[in-house]
């Protein structure tokens, strides 16, 4: 969820590799995905309401799918104060 220029993993190729990598992931990353996936870009809280997660959990679940390279972010056009999520692949 890095906004800087540090280096990331290339890009998700296909299906069948984002499934791969999110296969190991805690179920609530797992949730978070498949919300993301039909709804995107989201912030913290739209997912939280989205997916009947607490704050806490979807915070844990964007960072475990951070660390995996499947989620991005950047700040809303709306509201410059928050971040939205969205599936890097």
């Amino acid at each position: 969820m890095s906004t800087t220029g540090e280096q990331r993993p290339s890009p998700i190729k296909d299906d069948e590799e984002f499934r791969e990598r999110l296969r190991d992931l805690p179920p609530s990353a797992k949730l978070v995905a498949k919300v993301l996936e039909t709804e995107e870009p989201l912030s913290q809280g739209q997912l939280a309401e989205e997916s009947l997660l607490p704050d806490r959990t979807v915070r844990y679940a964007l960072n475990r799918l951070d660390e995996a390279g499947l989620v991005d972010s950047r700040y809303s056009f709306r509201d410059a104060r928050k971040q939205v999520y969205f599936l890097d692949h």
